[in-house]
């Protein structure tokens, strides 16, 4: 995995026997978890009587550092020897690697729904139709005579359906059609490999 300077360095910090001890550790991966699971923010996340000896701009460091890291590694679909690795270079002991994967096993499926439910999808087009019309006059009673194309694509995201519509030339709807098949191509190509 690749991962920013700041966040190696939070991380290092956190596998840093002196400055967490195991209860330390154990609190702040806790925190991290919890503040990504929960529906609100919660100011107080860090607030925890084991967390209180250690210097609070370490902890925050940290928290931001393991909260980055656990979201690259639902991203990734990590494993425990990608996740090992990785951890490894950052100086953990085999003990917190192995705390560490416990608890992203434990969390991971909820942390994937999450991650699925943030962004937005490009919608499916369900169906198209089109009518040709003629425009006959301008703005200043000029003759036009140009065919032009009214399209209207039946979409559908997440469950929800919308009509977009839109209007072209016939050139316009000459390049459209010749990108879409370039496109089709491309993923032809694509799949077939």
């Amino acid at each position: 995995m690749e991962l920013s300077e700041s966040v190696q360095r939070g991380l290092q910090s956190l596998a840093d026997l002196p400055s967490f001890d195991q209860s330390g550790f154990q609190a702040l991966l806790d925190a991290s978890f919890r503040s990504l699971l929960s529906s609100h923010a919660d100011p107080g996340v860090l607030d925890q009587p084991e967390l209180k000896r250690i210097d609070q701009i370490l902890v925050k460091r940290s928290h931001t550092a393991a909260t980055t890291f656990i979201l690259e590694a639902v991203k990734q679909n990590a494993d425990k020897s990608t996740m090992s690795s990785c951890l490894e270079e950052l100086t953990f002991s085999a003990e917190r690697i192995e705390i560490f994967y416990s608890a992203y096993q434990k969390h991971k499926k909820e942390l994937e729904r999450l991650l699925a439910s943030i962004g937005r999808r490009a919608p499916q087009v369900n169906d198209a139709s089109w009518r040709l019309q003629y425009h006959m006059k301008n703005g200043q009673v000029d003759k036009v005579n140009e065919p032009f194309y009214l399209i209207s694509l039946n979409t559908e995201n997440e469950g929800s359906s919308e009509d977009i519509n839109f209007t072209c030339t016939v050139e316009q709807l000459q390049d459209l059609v010749g990108k879409l098949k370039d496109a089709a191509k491309s993923v032809e190509k694509a799949s077939q490999m």
